[in-house]
């Protein structure tokens, strides 16, 4: 079996987020991983991305669903545009 280079390794580490590896792959990936620093890094640092987004995403889900108006304040915007649109039609006049 010939052994990985740093960027097969990284296609690799990005791939087995999509998808299973097959045998050859993950055992290869395993053998790369366990000499190399920089790769294991990668890992950690991909990681800690997907986490990072996985929250925010979380975060911004929660955020809208606390975004909505309450009734006065839905009245006093519906009050507004009436109040506007009174004031346009009194310029077409």
């Amino acid at each position: 079996m010939k052994m990985l280079t740093c960027k097969d390794a990284s296609h690799l580490i990005s791939e087995r987020l999509e998808r299973p590896l097959g045998f050859q792959e993950r055992w290869g990936l395993r053998m790369h991983l366990w000499i190399c620093v920089s790769c294991r890094q990668f890992v950690r640092q991909l990681t800690l991305m997907r986490l990072a987004l996985r929250k925010l995403g979380e975060r911004a889900k929660a955020d809208a669903a606390g975004a909505e108006l309450s009734p006065e304040a839905r009245e006093r915007i519906r009050k507004a545009l009436a109040e506007r649109g009174g004031h346009e039609n009194e310029h077409e006049h």
